[in-house]
């Protein structure tokens, strides 16, 4: 859910698979050039990818703010007069179906809430 001040949402971070007829990841070659697409993580023991959520919001935050920028200087969009991110994020683990749906409730009806919210300028201002 996009919020004029932040983001909800629920990220599911699976184990990967692999896939029949995908690239293989990137390995050094013979020259130290790397062969194949970049691997999204580090390897594991068991050469398995492994990604985890502070590496997803980092390129979440860092995807979106270049974005931004190319659209600031070849669109003409506005500047942005501070970070376009704060510097952390707030998770919460879900552990069962009860916790899943109170979150997803929560992010449906974030947005009738933002009239009330500290962060909204026209509350600001009051």
């Amino acid at each position: 859910m996009v919020m004029p001040n932040h983001i909800h949402g629920i990220v599911i971070i699976r184990p990967e698979t692999p896939t029949v007829g995908a690239p293989p990841r990137a390995r050094p070659s013979d020259s130290g050039q790397a062969r194949g697409p970049a691997p999204t993580s580090n390897e594991t023991a068991n050469d398995r990818v492994e990604t985890s959520l502070s590496d997803l919001v980092h390129r979440f935050k860092t995807l979106t703010t270049k974005r931004y920028v190319d659209g600031v200087k070849q669109a003409a969009w506005p500047e942005f007069p501070a970070r376009l991110w704060q510097r952390n994020y707030y998770e919460h683990i879900i552990r069962n179906e009860p916790d899943l749906s109170r979150i997803r409730e929560y992010i449906v009806n974030n947005p009738l809430q933002w009239h009330l919210d500290r962060e909204n300028p026209a509350v600001a201002s009051l």
